[in-house]
């Protein structure tokens, strides 16, 4: 009996020195990232063991405060210190200190009142465990009335542009000076923001009566810029990824499109962070898109696969095992960026990805005809018709969405083309082409909605 408890006694004493050597090596941090964004700013704390954390709001000022258990000072974490810019919409800055023995405390100094969800991520990818924080402003700007706003706003620039270069025209008549040689004076073109600036989110008014009149016949496509943020999407031999460049190809889409008199684009993400699927859709339905055209550059497991590809939804099967790999591929995003699955409703994003109608599928091969047979004339095609998979982000029962691969980035020419802002402004004029030919051919319905 007497050397069972010694056997026992041996076992406690080896159990708490395993456990004190745990403690004393704690977790250790890989990375640390910051991804501010008007609809909202992600921290992400990357570490070797998964973290607990809890967080509490406080006021005067407005703060947040992360009590990180299970860890050490690291000096990976003061690098959130430098990580937070000047344009960040919902961060002033970040305080890191030593709260107790094995908790870590960050401060982050706020701009604003924000609502935080924070949640943990298991190993995916080349990722190993995360802690994110998610900032959200307290109201969620009317994306459909910005879209308004922003027009008018355009529109009142341009006009100005017209009645300045009038009046200088004007002025040199009566001082006698002959007109400048050159083309006549254009308006410009509404520009696009800097990469690096993040626009605070608006603080919306009510809508006028003339901008409800406006709604109702404004056209409105929804371009969205695949992948973001953690989530890079493929990357080509030399480094080049997806994100980014269908991100320039979204802008320059959007800016190409917003010359049409009545046309505005909004696009899903404006910057370099990411965005589930299921969110991408609703965006499109808040602003009620009349298209939705999703821009990817995808990679394949062979490196010579090469050509564009235009994809409308299917309700039965993918058209090809090529097709069903990059719907496969294309719908793992939210696991490599990042979905809280504890705050979206897990049955309403499976009913609203589910839902799809023969008329909705048919409007979209209409639109994906137009776009594929004029990228066509741009550069090589992977296949001459219109392929159809069950791509989770074209799943919007009531608009036609089609979701271009505009190359394979894998393929080293194709990654060469893509770096190539000459040949993108090929792809951006034949997509541009494309949605308006589907527009002469298919005039949009009136839009009904109450702002």
């Amino acid at each position: 009996m007497s050397g069972r408890r010694t056997a026992l006694r041996g076992i406690g004493s080896a159990v708490l020195l395993l456990g004190a050597g745990q403690l004393a090596r704690g977790a250790g941090i890989v990375a640390v990232r910051v991804w501010p964004a008007a609809d909202y700013t992600r921290v992400t704390i990357e570490s070797d063991r998964a973290l607990g954390a809890k967080h509490f709001l406080a006021e005067g000022p407005y703060r947040l405060v992360l009590d990180i258990e299970g860890l050490g000072l690291d000096p990976a974490l003061k690098e959130l210190v430098g990580a937070i810019r000047p344009d960040d919409p919902y961060i002033a800055g970040v305080r890191v200190g030593q709260f107790q023995p094995h908790v870590v405390r960050l401060v982050l100094d706020l701009k604003q009142p924000v609502t935080p969800q924070q949640f943990a991520l298991p190993p995916v990818a080349a990722y190993q465990h995360r802690l994110v924080l998610d900032l959200y402003p307290l109201q969620e700007p009317d994306p459909l009335l910005a879209l308004i706003r922003d027009k008018e706003a355009a529109e009142a620039q341009a006009a100005k542009a017209v009645q300045d270069a009038l009046g200088e025209l004007i002025a040199r008549v009566d001082r006698g000076t002959p007109p400048a040689a050159g083309p006549p004076t254009q308006p410009p073109s509404p520009a696009s923001a800097p990469a690096h600036m993040t626009p605070a989110p608006p603080v919306v008014a009510a809508p006028t009566e003339a901008e409800r009149r406006r709604v109702e016949r404004l056209i409105i496509v929804a371009v969205d810029p695949g992948h973001g943020g953690e989530d890079p999407g493929a990357i080509g031999p030399t480094g080049l990824r997806e994100k980014d460049v269908v991100l320039a190809i979204g802008r320059a889409l959007r800016d190409e499109l917003n010359t049409e008199r009545n046309l505005r684009v909004m696009l899903t993400r404006t910057d370099d962070y990411f965005v589930p699927l299921y969110e991408r859709v609703r965006k499109a339905r808040r602003v009620q898109a009349d298209l939705f055209v999703s821009i990817h550059a995808d990679a394949f497991i062979r490196p010579e696969a090469r050509g564009a590809s235009v994809f409308a939804l299917s309700a039965r099967g993918a058209t090809s095992a090529t097709a069903r790999w990059m719907a496969e591929r294309e719908n793992r995003a939210d696991l490599v960026g990042g979905v809280n699955i504890d705050v979206a409703d897990a049955q309403l994003m499976r009913a609203l990805l589910d839902m799809s109608t023969t008329a909705q599928i048919k409007d979209s091969l209409k639109l994906a005809r137009e776009v594929l047979w004029r990228i066509g004339r741009v550069g090589k095609l992977h296949k001459r018709e219109v392929e159809q998979a069950g791509f989770a982000v074209l799943k919007a029962p009531d608009i036609p969405s089609i979701l271009v691969e505009t190359a394979f980035i894998s393929n080293p020419q194709e990654e060469e083309k893509l770096r190539d802002p000459a040949y993108r402004s090929e792809l951006v004029q034949a997509i541009a082409s494309g949605v308006r030919r589907y527009f002469a051919r298919n005039p949009p319905l009136a839009r009904d909605r109450e702002l």
